[in-house]
C-alpha cells in the first residue's frame, strides 16, 4: 500500500536537527514533501540550522534509513536550505567579534569594521550584545536615540551613516543593565535577532559580544549556530592569554573561529613603531588556536577629530578595509 505525504511526514518529523538540537517538527523544517513516482523516490526540501556536511550528512542518513527501509521507497532526494533569522529577508553573513577581556577595543574594532564593509558596498547591521558595557551608541554618537516599534512588538533599528544598530543601551539605563541575569539576557537577544526589522538587503550582521565566555556567547550559538567568530586581543600577555581561552571556548561551542585581530599593536612616531603594549600577543593567540592573524591595528587618533571612527583614506582606515576584505573572503 503506498504511503501518503502525511504518513511520510509523520515518520521523519521527529528526527533531530543536531545543529539546532530540536526536531524537524519543532522548527517546522520540512518545507516540501513530494514523491517521484517514476523513480519511486521521496523528494524533500528541509530547512536546517547550519547547512554544512557535519549536520546534513547525519540527517540524510537518518532520513534515508526511514524512507528506504521503513517505508520501502527506492530512494530519496533531499535539498537543504540554510535557516535565516526571523526579520531578515535573506541569509546574512553573521560575524561575532569576541575577546577574552575588556579594554582591548573590541567595540571600536566592530564599529570600524562596519564602516569598512559599508565602504566596500555592503549593507551592515550591528547587534550590541555587550549588554553589561554597551557603548556602541556612544561610538556612533546616537546615545539619545529612542528605538521605534510596531504594535506587534517589533523594533526598528537605529540607522547612522547607513549602518543599522540595536543596543541594550537604547532600552534602559546603564544601572539597570548591570543588574541583568542570564534569562533576561536571553530575552533581549531574542528581541535583537527575531523582533528587529532589519533591512531586507542586509549583507552582514556584526555582533559585538561581551568579554569572556558567559551566557551571551551560548545564547548566540543557539540563536545563530552558523555565526563565525573573530577574536580581538592586544599584544600584551594579559590580554592574549585570556583571548586564547575565549577562542577555545568558541571552538568548544563548535563555532568557526576565522582569525585574530591584534588591536593597539604599536604607536608610530616619525616612521618608528613603538610597542606600547608589548609584542607578539596576536601571533601567539593565532598560533595556539591554529587560525590566521588577520591583521594588526596600530594606535592612533582619527584625523577627522571623531573619537573612534577612521576614514577609509586614513592609514588605519585602510587597515580596516583590508581586514574587511579578508573576513569577506573567509565567508566564501
Amino acid at each position: 500500500m503506498p504511503f501518503t505525504l502525511e504518513q511520510i511526514r509523520a515518520k521523519i518529523e521527529n528526527l533531530i536537527d543536531s545543529s539546532r538540537g530540536k526536531t524537524l517538527k519543532e522548527t517546522n523544517a520540512i518545507r516540501h514533501i513530494g514523491i517521484d513516482e517514476e523513480k519511486n523516490a521521496v523528494v524533500l526540501l528541509i530547512e536546517i540550522g547550519v547547512k554544512s556536511p557535519e549536520y546534513t550528512a547525519l540527517l540524510t542518513r537518518m532520513i534515508a534509513k526511514i524512507v528506504k527501509i521503513d517505508l520501502g521507497f527506492a530512494g530519496v532526494r533531499i535539498e537543504y536550505e540554510q535557516a535565516r533569522i526571523p526579520g531578515l529577508a535573506k541569509p546574512v553573513k553573521i560575524l561575532g567579534i569576541a575577546s577574552g577581556k575588556g579594554g582591548v577595543g573590541k567595540s571600536t574594532v566592530t564599529a570600524n569594521l562596519a564602516y569598512a564593509f559599508r565602504e566596500s558596498g555592503k549593507k551592515v547591521g550591528i547587534i550590541d550584545a555587550d549588554v553589561y558595557g554597551s557603548n556602541m551608541p556612544k561610538i556612533f554618537d546616537v546615545e539619545n536615540h529612542e528605538l521605534l516599534g510596531t504594535e506587534d512588538g517589533n523594533l526598528y533599528p537605529c540607522v547612522k551613516d547607513g549602518i543599522e544598530l540595536v543596543s541594550a543601551a537604547f532600552l534602559m539605563g546603564d544601572q539597570k543593565v548591570l543588574m541583568w541575569r542570564g534569562p533576561m539576557l536571553g530575552k533581549i537577544l531574542n528581541v535583537f535577532f527575531k523582533n528587529t526589522l532589519w533591512s531586507s538587503d542586509l549583507d552582514y550582521l556584526l555582533i559585538d559580544l561581551p568579554p569572556g565566555t558567559g551566557d551571551v556567547m551560548m545564547d548566540v550559538k543557539n540563536l545563530v549556530p552558523d555565526a563565525k567568530i573573530v577574536i580581538v586581543t592586544t599584544p600584551h600577555v594579559s590580554a592574549s592569554s585570556i583571548a586564547i581561552k575565549a577562542g577555545f571556548a568558541a571552538k568548544e561551542l563548535k563555532q568557526e573561529v576565522i582569525g585574530v585581530i591584534e588591536n593597539m599593536s604599536y604607536y608610530e612616531i616619525d616612521g618608528v613603531q613603538h610597542a606600547v603594549f608589548g609584542k607578539g600577543g596576536g601571533e601567539e593567540v593565532a598560533k595556539t588556536l591554529g587560525i590566521p592573524l588577520l591583521g594588526a591595528i596600530p594606535l592612533g587618533q582619527p584625523a577627522s577629530g571623531h573619537h573612534s571612527i577612521f576614514a577609509s583614506t586614513e592609514p588605519i582606515g585602510i587597515v580596516y578595509l583590508l581586514l574587511a576584505r579578508k573576513i569577506d573572503q573567509a565567508f566564501r
